[in-house]
């Protein structure tokens, strides 16, 4: 999963090291290791968070960013072109990651969450910010497209940039104000969204852009990809488990002694990452893409921007509130389900017959 792509057609990996064979053990491992931090270190959250970057721990920005930068240094942008002019992989996913996700999650939560305003509040804000970040190790476990996976995040953030406050004014005021439901005004500016694409995609993209570039003109492609690679490809799990550690840590106490307040967040989000990904997965099949694109187009899909969701719901209604803790919920849930997503991408494999080569 890091190193090489030694997995058979759907089924568990062969040759893979003890971290990426047991990853889902390490994932349960980091999950309750943070939990039991926030719970029983004294002062341990408000450490962690104590040095932010618009609402982000730094040390989650630091988790992220190192998680980031291996997937990336490992995308083949001579080929992006055969992305680009792939209007079956862009077309559909412009459409699940605007139209069809937004519309979802506002629907999950009203259904799911009449009586929690707050709560519901804040899972539409998290179904407005589309993944840009943790879906790019989602989609290289899953042996994805990377090159499809480089030039769909990127799509995603300038479309962020630009509709994430119009969408956040549609859902939360117009559409409530239309069906006779109660209005939330949402005020986020442009330059806060576009700081956090520029934060946790714009440095690692840039760092995987110069590697390979850099790397292949000094030493060749070959001492890239056969020893440049697999050096670097453990860092991204590294900073996945790191991530995770202190995501869990942060809200220990908030998560432990809200059970039923959590469980009630989980539901529609549960609901909400099955449905988009088996839907984004059904499209790719239906519309003929390969194994690699269908994967990815599933993961774009079916991920958000967790880091953009937390940070508006924290400069918008406070640290403290419902909004915020919705947020923060969110990739809570997100890590396990799209790790066993991962799990079931590489399962239904086997349906796809063998496809040219698009990725690595």
């Amino acid at each position: 999963m890091t190193a090489t792509d030694t997995r058979p057609a759907g089924g568990v990996p062969t040759g893979l090291s003890t971290l990426d064979r047991f990853l889902p053990l390490w994932i349960g491992a980091a999950m309750a290791a943070g939990l039991l931090a926030g719970r029983w270190i004294p002062g341990l959250d408000a450490a962690l968070d104590a040095v932010a970057i618009d609402g982000i721990s730094l040390p989650i920005a630091v988790g992220l960013l190192v998680m980031m930068y291996p997937p990336l240094a490992k995308v083949r942008y001579d080929r992006l072109d055969t992305v680009t002019r792939d209007r079956r992989l862009l077309i559909p996913s412009l459409v699940l990651n605007w139209l069809v996700g937004p519309a979802l999650m506002f629907a999950l939560s009203w259904l799911l969450l009449p009586d929690l305003p707050e709560y519901r509040t804040g899972l539409i804000i998290v179904g407005l910010a589309r993944c840009i970040a943790m879906v790019i190790i989602w989609n290289d476990l899953a042996c994805g497209d990377r090159e499809a996976a480089a030039v769909l995040v990127a799509l995603n953030s300038v479309f962020q940039v630009i509709m994430f406050g119009v969408l956040g004014w549609f859902y939360l005021s117009v559409l409530p104000g239309w069906l006779g439901l109660d209005t939330t005004n949402l005020a986020v500016s442009g330059w806060q969204i576009a700081k956090s694409v520029l934060i946790f995609l714009g440095i690692p993209l840039v760092a995987g852009y110069l590697s390979r570039r850099l790397g292949e003109r000094r030493n060749g492609r070959a001492w890239y990809e056969t020893q440049f690679l697999p050096k670097i490809g453990p860092m991204a799990l590294y900073g996945l488990l790191f991530t995770i550690v202190v995501l869990f840590a942060l809200q220990g106490h908030q998560i432990t002694s809200r059970p039923l307040d959590v469980a009630r967040i989980a539901l529609p989000l549960l609901a909400y990452f099955a449905l988009m990904w088996a839907g984004s997965y059904g499209v790719g099949k239906a519309v003929g893409l390969s194994y690699e694109r269908t994967t990815t187009l599933a993961f774009t899909s079916a991920g958000n921007n967790f880091e953009l969701a937390i940070a508006v719901t924290i400069a918008t209604f406070g640290a403290t509130s419902g909004q915020a803790l919705a947020g923060v919920v969110g990739p809570l849930i997100e890590v396990p389900v799209l790790v066993a997503l991962v799990y079931v991408s590489l399962a239904l494999r086997r349906r796809f017959a063998p496809s040219r080569v698009e990725s690595s």
